[in-house]
């Protein structure tokens, strides 16, 4: 089945930098594309980051040129830096791939203080 875990979450000044990973199984992983998500307390899950299969990306308008998402497909690891981190990054940080249906990791929390 399916199985996509995230981790690299953590606490984190304002300013500084932190690297998501999610590795995934259960699919045939070079063949998807790959996404970040994040949800804010009190607030809807949004899309942060995608990636094709063939490399492609696109962002929130939120974290254009401080986040890179990219992929490993040897290791069916997909990866979200994060530089420059602001307070109002603050969230659970999800991992999703589309197979037919979402599938979404168990998150991984971050925190960012001023």
């Amino acid at each position: 089945q399916v199985q996509l875990v995230e981790s690299g979450g953590g606490l984190v000044q304002s300013g500084g930098s932190l690297r998501l990973s999610c590795t995934a199984s259960g699919f045939t992983f070079n063949m998807y594309a790959m996404s970040w998500y994040r949800q804010a307390p009190g607030r809807e899950r949004e899309l942060v980051a995608k990636i094709t299969n063939t490399g492609g990306t696109n962002y929130a308008d939120s974290v254009k040129g401080r986040f890179t998402i990219s992929r490993d497909n040897g290791q069916k690891t997909v990866y979200l830096q994060m530089n420059s981190l602001k307070p109002e990054d603050t969230a659970v940080y999800y991992c999703n791939v589309w197979n037919f249906r979402n599938y979404w990791g168990q998150g991984t929390q971050v925190t960012v203080s001023s």
